[in-house]
């Protein structure tokens, strides 16, 4: 059977949900190793050996150089496991990295993939999420990214010894671009938009306010998205722009609020498990995907869906 190599570029003590999603698909092969491209804790450690891996290669960086250690840390860490397949995360720091590590090595590369057999056949979405196709390698390493929201997270080893190694990895001392400074965002008690299972987004019909929206997404332990009417107005940051210039998500439940359904903005959400769509135009686009409509006034609409989910978790 094929080998599984995970590449995280960081590993916190509690991993995200995406990355357990990694982890649970890595677990379907006989042999699956993960490589970090940072320090990793023992608590890391801990839930990382829950999933049945059986061995972690870790090379922290020794400074703040952008993706070039990323990529160092990846080169050998395939060559060293000699793993047929990379599954790493779906967002754009990591299909970088992949593509470019499929043409160093000569491999290939599958983005949005929603599935991986053990054949290395891969599942993904096509033309927004309108068909489903399966694609194979035809030769060398492949690179896989996987959609959140894809793969149940499924643990299912407990005290699975895992073996630690260091990385050796050639130094990056030719890097040309180094991160100079940083900032911390605002902590938010909302899961990621991209791992939600529950999203509600709000568009133009919002008015600028964004409250009711917001309010629903909390009643629903959900994450707030927008459209890029929306961010491009400044009612909320670009961080929560959905679509083709924002970032793609595919809830169980996504909830669109005043958003009339353009091509580029169902680009983003088009595969979500389920769509309900509120606008108070009847014939708005995105009635023609959505699972439920409902054709109202936001300002009423929202809230009184808010107070009754509320009612009856109570």
């Amino acid at each position: 059977m094929p080998s599984a190599l995970v590449f995280f570029n960081e590993l916190s003590d509690v991993p995200s949900k995406a990355q357990r999603e990694l982890l649970t698909l890595a677990s379907r092969f006989d042999q699956s190793t993960l490589a970090v491209a940072s320090e990793v804790s023992q608590d890391a450690q801990n839930v990382v050996a829950n999933y049945g891996l059986s061995k972690l290669l870790v090379a922290p960086s020794q400074g703040d150089i952008f993706v070039d250690h990323a990529l160092s840390v990846l080169e050998a860490a395939v060559k060293q496991s000699a793993s047929d397949v990379v599954l790493v995360a779906n967002d754009n720091f990591n299909r970088e990295v992949a593509a470019r590590m499929a043409v160093r090595l000569d491999g290939a590369v599958i983005t949005d993939a929603i599935d991986v057999a053990t054949d290395l056949v891969v599942t993904k979405d096509e033309l927004a999420g309108s068909y489903s196709a399966q694609a194979q390698s035809t030769g060398g390493t492949l690179f896989v990214s996987v959609k959140p929201n894809s793969i149940d997270d499924d643990p299912q080893s407990s005290g699975q010894q895992l073996e630690v190694q260091n990385l050796a990895i050639q130094s990056a001392t030719a890097a040309q671009v180094r991160v100079v400074a940083t900032e911390a965002k605002a902590v938010s008690d909302r899961p990621k938009l991209t791992e939600a299972r529950v999203v509600v987004a709000g568009g133009r019909g919002v008015n600028g306010d964004f409250g009711p929206v917001e309010d629903l997404a909390d009643a629903l332990a959900g994450a707030v998205g927008a459209s890029r009417a929306a961010t491009d107005a400044g009612w909320i940051t670009h961080d929560a722009q959905i679509g083709q210039t924002g970032v793609t998500v595919s809830p169980q439940l996504f909830i669109s609020a005043g958003i009339s359904g353009a091509i580029q903005q169902k680009a983003g959400m088009q595969t979500s498990k389920c769509i309900v769509a509120i606008n108070k135009d009847v014939d708005a686009p995105v009635f023609e995907i959505a699972d439920f409509g409902i054709v109202g006034d936001l300002s009423k609409v929202l809230p009184q869906a808010a107070e009754e989910i509320r009612r009856r978790q109570a």
